[in-house]
C-alpha cells in the first residue's frame, strides 16, 4: 500500500447545507461534526461565518468543541469576511480560513462589473490578482492554513488560473481549491486540467491541489477521481452527496473508489469506513433528505441481492458480485432480497440462516408457494418464510384442501361464501351460504362442505409484514363436542383467505386427532 495519503475535506456543514430545502440548527452542526471526527475526515469545512449570527455561532462552537480534524470557516476575498472567520476559528486546535474568488471570464465580468475594479476586462483580471494576494495575507495573519479557491476553474483561461495560482502561493496560500462550480467538466478533461496545474504552476510544490466537484452532469465523483489520478491531494466532498443544485461528490463514493482500486490509483485516506452508513442516516435524518435505495455505499440496497444468478454466485464466493464488505462501511452483511426472481438456492440459504431445515419434497412445495407469493408482492420478508412454513410445510395430513373461496360482501349486500373443497381421496365438495361477514359466510360455507360443525373459540388477524402487499397472519382455535381445543393458521396477501385457510387447517387438525383416536380404541 503506497503511504501517500489523500486528504478528505468535509463541505457537508457548509455547501451541503446550502441543498434547497435544507437547514441545520447550531446543535445539530455540532452533532455531524462530531460523527465526522469519528468518520476520520482530516478537515471540517463548518460554515461561512459572516452569512450570518447562527453560521458564526456553529463555527465558534465547533471550533471549541471538535478535536482531530482541522476545522474552517469559507469567507469571500474580504478583508471582513476573513476577520470573520478569524474570530469565530479563535478556539480550534487547527484552523484553516478558506478564502477566494472567481476567475473564468465569465464570474469576473458578471461579478466585478463595476467600473472600480477596472474598465476592460483585462483590468478587472490584473485588479482580481491584487484581491487574491490581498485575501490570503489577511488570512495569514489568523493562521498559518490558507486554502484559496478560484471558483469556476473548469471554465477558466488557463493561462490566467496559472497566474492566480502562482500569486496566491507566493502570498502563503498552503492549498489550492480546483472547483469544478458549475459540474461543467468531463472527467478527461479535468485530469487534464489538474494535470496541467501541475506543470506550469513554478511554486506548486508548496501547495496542496485540492478538487472541490459538482453533479450537475452526474459526475462530481468521476472528476475527483480524475483530479486524484493526475495528482489532487486533497477531495471536497459531503455525506451522501448533497449539496447546491444537484449536489457535491459523494465523500463515500469517492473514498471507498480509492480504497477498492488502490491497484489504480496508489494512494489512500485516513477515512475510518465502518462509519459511513451510521454519518449517512445521520446527515440524512437531520436534513431530511432520503437517500435512495440504490445509492452507491451506503443505500438499502447497496448489498443487496435478488436475482437468482447473482444470489447464487454471491452465496457462493461473495467476490463473484461484490466488490466491497458490506461491513466495511458500516453496513449488515449482505442481504439476499427474496423476490419473485429468487431461485431455489437462495431461499434455501435463508431458510438455513432462520433455522429450518427442509427436505426435497418440503423446500420444493415451499418454493411454489413462495413464488405466488413473491408474485404479489415487492419483497418476500423472514416473516412470510416463517409463516409460509407453518401453512405449508408443518402441516398435518390435508383430509381437506381449499381449492376455491369466493366472498361477497358490502353496504347493503348480505355477506354470501361459495367454497370448493376437495378431499384426500379427490372428492369435490361445493357449498354456498351467508353469515354475518365475509369471514363468517366463508366459514359456514366451509362447514357445510366438510361436514364438520366445530365451535369457533377465538379468531386472530394481524399483519406479518408492512405495506399494501403485506401478508396477513389468520389464527383460530376450535373446540369439537368432546371440547377438545385445536389451532389452525393461515396466511395470504388477503385476509379473508387467510381466514378461511385458517380455520380448514384447525378442522384437518382435529379430524386427524379423531382418526388417531378411532385407530387407537380399534387397537386395543
Amino acid at each position: 500500500m503506497s503511504s501517500e495519503k489523500v486528504m478528505i475535506f468535509d463541505t457537508t456543514l457548509r455547501d451541503g447545507e446550502q441543498a434547497a430545502g435544507s437547514r441545520l440548527d447550531v446543535r445539530e452542526k455540532l452533532e455531524i461534526a462530531r460523527q465526522l471526527a469519528r468518520l476520520g475526515v482530516d478537515i471540517i469545512e463548518a460554515g461561512f461565518p459572516i452569512s450570518s449570527p447562527k453560521d458564526f455561532e456553529a463555527v465558534e462552537l465547533i471550533s471549541k468543541e471538535i478535536d482531530g480534524p482541522v476545522i474552517c470557516g469559507l469567507s469571500r476575498a474580504v478583508a471582513a469576511d476573513i476577520d470573520m472567520c478569524g474570530k469565530a476559528l479563535a478556539k480550534a486546535k487547527r484552523s484553516r480560513i478558506h478564502t477566494g474568488l472567481g476567475v473564468s471570464d465569465i464570474h469576473i465580468a458578471g461579478k466585478f462589473s463595476d467600473e472600480k475594479y477596472g474598465k476592460t476586462l483585462g483590468e478587472k483580471k490584473a485588479k482580481a490578482i491584487e484581491m487574491a494576494i490581498a485575501a490570503v495575507k489577511c488570512a495569514r495573519q489568523y493562521t498559518d492554513d490558507v486554502e484559496f479557491y478560484t471558483e469556476d476553474s473548469g471554465r477558466a483561461e488557463p493561462a490566467y488560473l496559472y497566474e492566480i495560482l502562482e500569486a496566491v502561493v507566493d502570498a502563503g496560500a498552503t492549498v489550492l481549491n480546483i472547483p469544478d462550480t458549475t459540474g461543467y467538466a468531463i472527467p478527461y478533461e479535468f485530469g487534464k486540467l489538474i494535470a496541467s496545474i501541475r506543470e506550469k504552476v513554478p511554486n506548486i510544490n508548496k501547495a496542496v491541489i485540492s478538487a472541490h466537484c459538482h453533479d450537475d452532469l452526474g459526475m462530481a465523483v468521476a472528476n475527483s477521481l480524475a483530479a486524484v489520478r493526475n495528482g489532487a491531494r486533497q477531495v471536497e466532498c459531503t455525506i451522501n452527496g448533497i449539496g447546491e443544485r444537484a449536489g457535491n461528490a459523494a465523500m463515500e463514493e469517492v473514498v471507498m473508489a480509492i480504497r477498492t482500486r488502490q491497484d489504480f490509483f496508489n494512494v489512500d485516506t485516513g477515512i475510518r469506513a465502518s462509519e459511513f452508513c451510521r454519518t449517512s442516516r445521520m446527515v440524512s435524518d437531520m436534513l431530511g433528505f432520503m437517500v435512495p435505495a440504490n445509492k452507491a455505499v451506503v443505500g438499502r440496497n447497496a448489498f443487496a441481492h435478488s436475482s437468482g444468478i447473482h444470489v447464487d454466485g454471491v452465496l457462493k464466493k461473495r467476490e463473484t458480485y461484490e466488490i466491497m464488505k458490506p461491513e466495511d462501511v458500516g453496513a449488515q452483511k449482505t442481504k439476499v432480497v427474496l423476490t419473485a426472481r429468487t431461485g431455489r438456492h437462495g431461499l434455501r440459504h435463508r431458510l438455513e440462516e432462520m433455522g429450518y431445515t427442509l427436505s426435497k419434497s418440503e423446500l420444493d412445495h415451499l418454493y411454489e408457494r413462495f413464488l405466488v407469493i413473491a408474485d404479489k408482492k415487492k419483497e418476500v420478508f423472514d416473516e412470510d418464510i416463517a409463516a409460509l412454513i407453518g401453512d405449508e410445510v408443518r402441516t398435518v395430513d390435508q383430509t381437506y384442501r381449499l381449492e376455491y373461496l369466493n366472498v361477497t360482501s358490502g353496504t347493503g349486500t348480505l355477506p354470501t361464501g361459495a367454497v370448493k373443497v376437495v378431499t384426500q381421496d379427490g372428492r369435490v365438495h361445493q357449498a354456498a351460504a351467508c353469515g354475518d361477514g365475509p369471514v363468517d359466510a366463508a366459514y359456514e360455507a366451509i362447514r357445510l362442505a366438510t361436514g364438520q360443525s366445530p365451535k369457533l373459540d377465538n379468531y386472530n388477524i394481524r399483519a406479518i409484514t408492512g405495506g399494501k402487499e403485506a401478508m396477513g397472519e389468520a389464527t383460530v382455535r376450535i373446540e369439537n363436542e368432546a371440547g377438545r381445543t385445536f389451532v389452525g393458521r393461515g396466511v395470504s396477501t388477503d385476509i379473508i383467505e387467510a381466514s378461511a385457510k385458517a380455520y380448514v387447517d384447525a378442522i384437518n387438525r382435529m379430524v386427524a386427532v379423531q382418526a388417531d383416536d378411532t385407530e387407537t380404541k380399534a387397537e386395543v
